[in-house]
């Protein structure tokens, strides 16, 4: 196989660390966040300006300002420590809703969709594992997705096409890839990702909306403080860090998530051929409008590449098959089948 028992259990304590350590950045995000808004306060009120010894009242300099600021930040602290345990207790309990609203993905039982659980369900008895529950995207997209953070909360979704598209046994190849996913705690460092770190990337965009609309309420009149200008700047590029670092973390999740899968489902299921087959066809029809790009993250393949490949979440089919082949000992199809449309 691709990798050794000791490269997977690597691979799931680093996703471990991982995820351990997102979460004590979530508070860090959130403070910087909170430094901005308080700059932008102290810009817009001259709340830093003082009184001098004769009576009269002074403007403060830009140092006094930031330092004014920077007093502020054990009370922001203390709030963005409980708004990070406000939001871990929501997205602990709703994370799956928040998802299941992104992609446009529905609960489905045994009885609505027989062939799905009993592919899964055939998968999970043969490592023991606790089946996880099903949904289904009504889209002709081929792409699926696990998500969850506990057992108990762990969903395998595909889509209408992908089932519509696939055979049993390719098929069975994704299920066993998001399975592996699930095994290699992969979904909870997405999810941590996801839901954690991405509202950061939220609360960023709409800070930067606010400071537009306020500038543009404005109409040009000065500042609350003479510095204000100084300060607005300043707060735009703390603001400006948070995001950045928010995306920074995202894009640090190793893409070698997905040839451990991959890896995996041909354990599972001992078909390489089929898994080749499987990301033959979705290759090229992946696409789901509706679905937000961090959600994509998630996907069983992401076409999107971002600036020259850069911020790519996944490696490209063509090198998974190279692996399957290289690697699983699988074969290449001589020639795919022009996907049918659903």
């Amino acid at each position: 196989m691709m990798f050794g028992a000791a490269g997977l259990r690597s691979h799931i304590w680093n996703n471990n660390l991982k995820s351990m350590l997102l979460l004590a950045g979530f508070p860090v995000l959130l403070t910087l966040l909170g430094y901005a808004i308080a700059l932008l306060v102290i810009a817009m009120t001259g709340e830093a300006d003082y009184m001098t010894a004769k009576g009269q009242y002074g403007e403060a300099s830009l140092g006094q300002s930031m330092m004014a600021a920077v007093y502020l930040l054990p009370e922001i602290a203390v709030f963005a420590t409980i708004g990070a345990g406000i939001w871990f207790i929501i997205a602990w309990f709703g994370h799956q809703a928040m998802i299941n609203l992104a992609t446009g993905a529905s609960p489905v039982t045994r009885k609505a969709e027989p062939r799905l659980y009993n592919l899964l369900e055939n998968l999970c008895i043969s490592r023991g594992m606790t089946v996880p529950k099903m949904a289904i995207i009504e889209t002709a997209g081929l792409n699926a997705y696990a998500s969850g953070l506990t057992e108990s909360q762990y969903t395998v979704t595909v889509t209408r096409g992908l089932m519509q598209t696939l055979n049993d046994a390719e098929l069975e190849g994704v299920l066993a890839h998001e399975l592996s996913h699930i095994r290699n705690r992969d979904v909870r460092l997405l999810v941590i990702s996801i839901i954690f770190v991405g509202i950061i990337s939220f609360a960023a965009e709409i800070a930067f909306r606010g400071m537009l609309y306020g500038g543009m309420r404005g109409g040009g009149r000065r500042s609350g403080s003479r510095n204000g200008g100084a300060l607005i700047l300043i707060a735009f590029a703390c603001i400006a860090l948070a995001y950045v670092l928010a995306i920074a973390i995202r894009f640090t999740l190793s893409r070698q998530r997905e040839y451990m899968a991959d890896a995996g489902a041909v354990e599972l299921t001992r078909n390489p051929d089929a898994m080749i087959s499987a990301l033959s066809k979705i290759s090229g029809h992946s696409e789901i409008e509706k679905a937000p790009e961090e959600v994509r993250e998630m996907f069983i393949e992401n076409a999107s590449t971002g600036f020259m490949g850069v911020f790519a979440t996944h490696p490209p089919i063509e090198k998974r098959i190279e692996a399957l082949v290289e690697y699983a000992g699988g074969r290449r199809p001589e020639r795919m089948s022009s996907v049918p449309q659903v």
